[in-house]
């Protein structure tokens, strides 16, 4: 976050855009899906189980070159389920096309020797560390040694049914004859993602022979495997999946929207979604790091009067966090008291929050770390004094998704280009997204009310982020009024 200045493989759309899945029909009244701040996408909050269903007899499937082990085992009714779903809803989505089903399995254990590697989609397996679905011969892979442990041991096993889902998203777009060989990679790669996402909302609703998923924590880290493999390297030429905001977008898209919401992913849809939004880190020196000082927060108060005006702005404590405060709790490192309308801040807390954490910089890093996910925070002490300002409520769920969605607004605009530096010398960055994101699935202190107190569903509270930045603040009043 500077100043203003200059194979297919592992490695949204708003509803006034599509005219669909945004409400549902109770006695015969249509109903916001976000009437509830305690549903996500119309399904209630559920705790409790998340994974393989015990008991249930594992699929009949077979996986050629597979060891009968407890992984295959794990991606053969992950198939089993995903084929079942799509087998089931394909005619009335797809009219006209045929379903046909992958038949062809295959497991490698990407570790073994060159002379024991098998052929994938005519490629070797030797040292292949991935999951992926071939359309030469219809047929989906996966590295049983490697991948798709590191992805159930790091996320759990869900993790693996979605990246698999993934992978049959790639099979249900060719049958469907959405592609082509001139479609664009990440078009490719985001209906893949919005498919896997309709498939999980179908585990969500219990519908899964094998397996269940809680629309909490469960779904909170099937989120958190998609953001752990975006593209963390805009200017990486091989980065043809999309950040994690976009991912995570097509997901919810599908979850959402169902397969329905998917067909409206192409080039055009993409590139309105990203809008003014940062795509590279050319001539930015610090790659989208920002250090979070104290001069630095002021520029970016500025930046947050200019963007949501309030008639009587907060004033900002530097010096820490606790504030004796009647009608709210400290939330460290940064704190809104309304009765006195301060924003109080503990710079250096903050700046560990936002500090780059390399050491997490593994194959699949739990949390994407960095300067944003503390500005974010800042962001959203601001908006309850916005909040405040509009005679809201301060404390209860709506008021902690409110100030995601509105967190989601200031982001947006800070994208635009030719502000005025009178309006906050700071701007976002490419990567900044993704920080909020991962924050919001994490802790989702961005998303809480004047107490601290957030909704459980790290879904809804990226589902208000996202709102917000790509709706407006328009759209952070109907849903969340």
């Amino acid at each position: 976050m500077p100043k203003g200045q200059v194979l297919v493989a592992i490695t949204a759309v708003l509803c006034a855009l599509l005219s669909v899945g945004c409400t549902r029909a109770v006695d015969g009244r249509a109903v916001s899906i976000y009437d509830d701040p305690f549903r996500v996408a119309g399904l209630p909050t559920t705790g409790g189980p998340n994974g393989p269903r015990p008991g249930v007899a594992d699929s009949s499937l077979t996986a050629s070159n597979g060891d009968g082990g407890e992984v295959d085992a794990l991606a053969l009714n992950a198939i089993e389920d995903i084929q079942t779903y799509w087998e089931s809803v394909f005619g009335t989505e797809f009219h006209g096309e045929t379903f046909d089903p992958v038949t062809t399995l295959i497991s490698w254990d990407a570790r073994a020797p060159r002379n024991s590697a098998v052929e994938f989609c005519k490629e070797t397996t030797y040292h292949l560390v991935n999951a992926a679905y071939c359309r030469s011969d219809n047929s989906i892979g996966w590295d049983r040694a490697m991948l798709l442990p590191t992805m159930s041991e790091t996320f759990g096993p869900m993790s693996v049914v979605m990246v698999l889902a993934h992978e049959y998203g790639h099979a249900i777009q060719t049958m469907a004859k959405m592609v082509t060989k001139k479609t664009p990679v990440l078009v490719k790669e985001q209906q893949a993602d919005c498919f896997a996402g309709a498939f999980m909302r179908h585990v969500a609703e219990g519908k899964s022979k094998h397996f269940t998923i809680n629309t909490s924590d469960g779904l909170n880290s099937v989120l958190a495997a998609t953001v752990s493999i975006r593209d963390s390297d805009p200017d990486d030429p091989e980065s043809v999946h999309g950040s994690a905001f976009e991912r995570v977008t097509a997901v919810q898209i599908g979850f959402t929207d169902g397969a329905r919401g998917c067909k409206g992913i192409d080039e055009d849809e993409i590139e309105s979604r990203r809008g003014n939004l940062p795509q590279s880190f050319s001539g930015d020196q610090g790659r989208g790091e920002y250090p979070i000082t104290q001069s630095n927060l002021v520029e970016l108060s500025k930046a947050l009067q200019a963007i949501l005006p309030v008639q009587q702005s907060p004033s900002y404590d530097y010096s820490g966090s606790q504030v004796e405060c009647d009608d709210g709790a400290v939330t460290d490192p940064v704190t809104y008291c309304p009765t006195k309308n301060v924003i109080a801040t503990d710079v250096p807390g903050l700046a560990e929050r936002g500090s780059a954490d390399d050491s997490d910089d593994g194959p699949l890093p739990v949390k994407v770390s960095g300067d944003y996910n503390g500005y974010v925070l800042f962001i959203s002490r601001y908006t309850l004094a916005v909040q405040r300002s509009n005679g809201q409520a301060l404390t209860g769920a709506k008021t902690g998704l409110r100030a995601a969605c509105l967190s989601g607004v200031v982001t947006g605009k800070l994208a635009e280009p030719g502000r005025p530096v009178s309006q906050g010398d700071i701007q976002l960055s490419a990567g900044d997204l993704d920080e909020a994101v991962s924050g919001l699935l994490t802790d989702g202190l961005a998303a809480s009310d004047a107490e601290g107190n957030t909704v459980p569903s790290g879904f809804s509270r990226v589902d208000a982020f996202r709102a917000g930045v790509l709706n407006g603040a328009t759209t952070c009043e109907s849903r969340y009024s």
